[in-house]
């Protein structure tokens, strides 16, 4: 079963002599449980593809579908309902709620898409617990570390167990120690079953999926499986060890 399918997918920008495609007729499959990697110089249309993918964005052609439902043509109440249900989401800047704790941050998807305050709470617990954050599940994000922060966005995402996982560049502000700790994260949902979509622009990242994309100009350039990227569990995060020291 595909958990995404997209097919002649557009989406433009501008108007007259400066409309350009962000993204130009892509075709996607993405099978339920695969870890997908999309790699690509800045401005290549990685980021708008995610959009579209998760509903952020409408596309300007093409089609998108969704665990078997299509999306791109839902009304903006239905789609925003199934990105709650659906679809958890994590971008390289957090998006965190100042004001909230760690564990409120967590409960909010959750609370947003109907789930009791204990329903919430409980599962935010053992999400915390999970990232290895419990011992701070009052603190605000001013007063955690860029590392854990992320984290707490990844605990955000999976409040309402999500279909897909999508990640926007999620080690781009982050130092080597706390890159290793998130990829962990997603090393462990990846062998859990997990559908994960992950920009990045960073090849230690890449190296964690099972399938590699390269964009260029809107357009997939090249797509590659990568059948022996984790043989020893870790797989692609071993460069990163050893970049530790």
């Amino acid at each position: 079963m595909n958990a995404i399918r997209a097919r002649g997918l557009v989406r433009t920008h501008g108007q007259g002599q400066s409309r350009v495609r962000a993204v130009d007729e892509v075709d996607l499959e993405v099978p339920q449980g695969q870890t997908l990697a999309v790699m690509g110089p800045s401005g290549c249309g990685k980021s708008t593809l995610l959009h579209l993918l998760g509903g952020l964005e409408r596309p300007t052609g093409g089609e998108v579908w969704l665990a078997g439902r299509r999306i791109d043509t839902l009304s903006e109440r239905a789609l925003a309902r199934l990105r709650r249900r659906s679809v958890g989401f994590v971008f390289q800047a957090f998006h965190l709620v100042e004001e909230l704790s760690a564990a409120e941050n967590v409960e909010l998807p959750a609370l947003l898409a109907g789930r009791s305050r204990r329903q919430a709470r409980r599962r935010a617990a053992l999400l915390l617990e999970r990232v290895g954050l419990a011992a701070r599940a009052r603190h605000l994000p001013s007063q955690l570390s860029g590392g854990q922060r992320q984290r707490i966005a990844v605990a955000r995402a999976l409040v309402n167990e999500p279909l897909v996982v999508l990640a926007d560049e999620p080690t781009g502000n982050l130092d080597t120690a706390a890159t290793l700790d998130v990829l962990r994260i997603f090393e462990e949902l990846r062998a859990g079953g997990q559908t994960l979509v992950i920009v990045t622009h960073d090849e230690r990242v890449a190296a964690t999926a099972d399938r590699l994309v390269s964009m260029r100009d809107g357009m997939f350039v090249d797509d590659t499986h990568l059948a022996a990227a984790h043989p020893h569990g870790l797989g692609g995060l071993g460069g990163l060890v050893g970049l530790e020291g």
